[in-house]
Order: structure tokens, then C-alpha cells, then sequence
């Protein structure tokens, strides 16, 4: 496996694999990477004849007073789980590269960005889309897979391939979770134990809605009422959102029908956790 940071190196890398007919699938990620970047590598390395993760921890979808500093970095172990899960290249471009002093260009989807996440978060997703816009420009992937826990990302970025006829598939594979259902982020490092355990409250209360549902409760503010009401419980957790909207448009819904998505953000200390869940009806 190897490791490029230079943008022109691995250009002329990917170059090299057009040239030989290799398809290509890429994970792009911001490293510190656990089970569920690891199931992107697998699914990508059984799909492809070449496999690229990035790493990349891009200022751009961070806001002030966030995590950008503090964002876990580590490399050298980035790499060897890399390895371990059939990656051939990591593209770990530097900051100046990516973003020279005179950039000025930026990409945004509307409408998409504007709750959930995108609410409370300002500028985040035009950070998102304009990095994976770049790195998508950089990589020419066949395919690039994304994980459901960003379930309003995933949504986005497909909005974004299609409507700039970018020519790829995104593929969205499922949440891997802890034992005690806890969705893994690079983030939960930063919990504290008590925080930890407290956290275990998000797959929790989703779970709770999802047998309301499949009880017949189909009243979208009784269920956010449901999953409210567990959180609270939690002295710990300071609840950010909670929706439950259409899986496609992400429109608010008052009566639960179809494919919903219901996904909520909520804080432990200066942990902002996201989770969600889709339920067919």
C-alpha cells in the first residue's frame, strides 16, 4: 500500500490505473478510522480493482468554536487498518494544497442542507460537498461509498452527483455499532465514561420508535415526543434535534408513511453525537 500526499503524484497514479482499465473505488474519509470506515474499505475492495481511501480533516466543514484543532489524527494507524481491510492507496493531501491562499471556489446544495444538521451547523455541508466535490475531481472514482450514521450527507452527495452528472455510484452501507448499540465515530473518543454510557441512550430511543412504528403509531410528534422523553432521561445528554423526516427530500413530516428517515443529534459534555435510523411503513 501506498501513501501520496501530493495531488499531482496521485493523479498521475490514478492515470496509470485508467490506463491499465482498472475500476476504482474510493472511501473519503478524515481518518482516525474504526469498524465502520473499515467496512467501506471491504465493500470497495470487493467491488474494485483499486481501492483509494483519503484522510483529510478539512477546515472547511468545521464552524468556530468546533473541533478542527482537536480532531483526532493519527496516521500511522489510519494505515495499518487501512491495510488490514484491502486499501492499495491512501491520498492524505496537506491543507495548502487543498485550499491554496487564493482559492475561491465552493460548492452548495440547497434545499437538502437546510435542516437537520444543516440547521445548527452553518456553512457545514457547503465544507462537505466542496471538499468531496474536489476530492471526487482528484480521485475519478467508479464508485465511492459513504456510511448511513451521516445519513443527511449520503443524501446530499448523491443530490450532488446527479445533479453535476458526475457519472459515479454512491453506495450507502449501513451503521456499524458498538456492542451496546453506540453507532462508532472517530468522535466517541473524546467521551468521557460516564458520558460513554450515557450515550448509549441514542440506539436506545430509536429503537424505542421503531416499535412504536411497527405497533402502528404512525403520528411522526408522538414519536419524536417518545424519543425526547427517553433522552431526557439521561442527565447527561442535551438534545440538539430530533426529526423525523422523508428519506428522500428530508421534509418534515407530521404522519409516518413510506421509507422515514428519523435521525436526531444530541450533546454529552463537548460531544455533538448524530444517529439515525430509516423505517419502511
Amino acid at each position: 500500500m501506498e501513501i501520496i500526499r501530493q495531488i499531482t503524484l496521485f493523479k498521475e497514479k490514478i492515470k496509470e490505473a485508467r490506463r491499465l482499465g482498472n475500476s476504482i473505488g474510493f472511501v473519503p474519509t478524515m481518518g482516525f478510522l474504526h469498524e465502520g470506515h473499515l467496512s467501506l474499505l471491504r465493500q470497495a475492495r470487493a467491488e474494485n480493482d483499486l481501492v483509494v481511501l483519503s484522510i483529510f480533516v478539512n477546515p472547511l466543514q468545521f464552524g468556530a468554536g468546533e473541533d478542527f484543532e482537536d480532531y483526532p489524527r493519527d496516521l500511522e494507524r489510519d494505515a495499518a487498518l487501512a491495510v488490514s481491510a484491502g486499501c492499495d492507496i491512501i491520498f492524505a493531501p496537506a491543507t495548502r494544497d487543498m485550499y491554496p491562499k487564493d482559492y475561491a471556489t465552493f460548492v452548495e446544495v440547497e434545499r437538502l442542507t437546510s435542516g437537520l444538521c444543516g440547521a445548527s451547523r452553518l456553512g457545514h455541508f457547503r465544507g462537505v460537498t466542496t471538499v468531496v466535490n474536489k476530492l471526487f475531481n482528484i480521485v475519478t472514482p467508479d464508485r465511492a461509498y459513504f456510511g448511513q450514521k451521516d445519513a443527511q450527507q449520503a443524501i446530499i452527495i448523491r443530490r450532488m452527483a446527479k445533479d453535476l452528472n458526475m457519472g459515479l455510484e454512491i453506495d450507502v452501507l449501513p451503521i456499524i455499532r458498538e456492542a451496546d448499540g453506540l453507532a462508532m465515530s472517530s468522535r466517541n473518543s473524546y467521551l468521557t465514561q460516564a458520558e460513554r454510557k450515557s450515550a448509549t441512550v441514542l440506539y436506545r430511543s430509536l429503537c424505542l420508535a421503531n416499535e412504536s412504528i411497527a405497533a402502528g403509531e404512525r403520528n411522526a410528534g408522538l414519536i419524536e415526543q417518545l424519543i425526547r422523553a427517553a433522552i431526557d432521561s439521561e442527565r447527561l445528554a442535551h438534545i440538539d434535534y430530533i426529526a423525523v423526516v422523508d428519506a428522500e427530500n428530508l421534509l418534515e413530516l407530521d404522519k409516518i408513511e413510506k421509507r422515514v428517515l428519523i435521525a436526531l443529534a444530541v450533546r454529552f459534555g463537548k460531544t455533538r453525537l448524530i444517529d439515525n435510523i430509516i423505517v419502511e411503513v
